[in-house]
């Protein structure tokens, strides 16, 4: 078993162009007086960091973690979620996410693309020279628009589908592999990897790349109704990072788990700052104890009705409260009484001796 680590938070829902925002300086400090531990940087955000420079220049990254050090602050992870986004896009969704690439590769799919592949890339270099060993990230979506089979699919569309994610995950993978980083995959609606089926379909589409691992956000998998404790017992050796997010999911008459056409604050299921959704992270941080998960506790906040310097400020305490300090005894230790083997094999009434089949005696 081991103690997580933690609070950490997830920096993307805060960046702005206003202080105390706008910089990595700045955003830190009032992340540490909060009583976070560590920040998880998108990577994408050049207010806050030079992925680019950051890749090639180990001096960037010494004095990035010095001063973030100075403050009592670590690195969970860099985030290239949008850059992940954009390694597998479904044409229908070309303009939507193109905000999301360099303005020079805007409007060309496969000019992105190239781009991203880099990006990501860039990243594995970059997660080296700051020490970390895990990074967080989409996979992207090829089949998504196919979920729900009406009109039926034909047959082989979403084998050739993670069949194309593999290709292109699978050097990036290899190069997170050579800077000893796990890629984790935020399962998530609207990528292609979204729940248990899809992770197992793509990590046999990688032949069971050992960096292919997972960020766990258990507020995804409530609000598909998924059982997300029992998924931890059956991933839990993939797990290598968290999103402390809370969400609540309350069906009625009118709509269920399909409700997202409905504004957040009016859909059945919905993102809530920590303490205020249905999600129970005292289980959560249990198991995840209780497994040995080696990385931090990051707050992910969303919320569609608190404001979010609340949010933080409650999450960073809320994390606090259910890091569980890993016990070095067994509780009933002072009733022990430690016997020798003899003693023992009188207290199940065998004797010194046993005396096989064949009239042996056996030890």
């Amino acid at each position: 078993m081991k103690t997580l680590q933690g609070p950490g938070l997830f920096l993307a829902q805060f960046a702005g162009d206003s202080a105390a925002f706008n910089s990595l300086d700045s955003i830190a400090l009032w992340a540490a007086g909060l009583g976070f531990k560590a920040l998880q940087i998108p990577s994408w955000d050049a207010r806050l960091f030079d992925l680019a420079l950051a890749a090639k220049s180990q001096s960037y990254c010494d004095d990035l973690r010095g001063r973030l050090a100075e403050l009592g602050l670590q690195i969970s992870e860099l985030s290239t979620h949008l850059q992940g986004q954009l390694l597998a896009v479904h044409p229908a969704y070309d303009r939507p996410f193109d905000g999301f690439a360099a303005a020079a590769v805007r409007g060309s799919p496969q000019a992105r693309q190239a781009w991203a592949a880099e990006q990501l890339k860039l990243a594995a270099k970059a997660s080296a020279r700051l020490g970390l060993k895990a990074h967080a990230t989409f996979s992207g979506a090829l089949a998504w628009p196919y979920l729900y089979p009406w009109p039926p699919r034909p047959a082989g569309l979403v084998d050739e589908a993670f069949a194309e994610l593999a290709r292109r995950w699978t050097p990036i993978l290899n190069a997170f592999d050579e800077a000893g980083v796990d890629v984790c995959y935020e399962l998530h609606p609207g990528e292609d990897l979204f729940d248990g089926v899809t992770f197992e379909r793509f990590l046999d589409a990688v032949q069971q790349h050992p960096r292919a691992c997972i960020l766990y956000d258990p507020s995804h998998f409530h609000l598909q109704q998924l059982d997300y404790l029992a998924f931890i017992d059956l991933y839990h050796s993939r797990i290598r990072a968290f999103h402390v997010k809370d969400a609540e999911f309350r069906p009625n008459g009118r709509q269920g788990v399909y409700g997202g056409y409905a504004d957040w604050a009016d859909r059945a299921g919905r993102f809530r700052s920590l303490g205020d959704g249905q999600i129970d992270f005292g289980a959560i941080f249990s198991k995840l104890t209780r497994y040995g998960y080696p990385g931090w506790a990051v707050l992910e906040w969303e919320c569609c009705l608190k404001h979010p310097e609340d949010g933080a400020r409650e999450g960073a305490a809320f994390i606090q409260r259910h890091l569980i300090r890993v016990a070095d005894k067994a509780f009933d230790d002072f009733a022990g009484n430690g016997s020798p083997r003899e003693e023992l094999r009188a207290l199940l009434g065998l004797g010194s001796a046993m005396v096989g089949a064949a009239g042996e005696a056996q030890p």
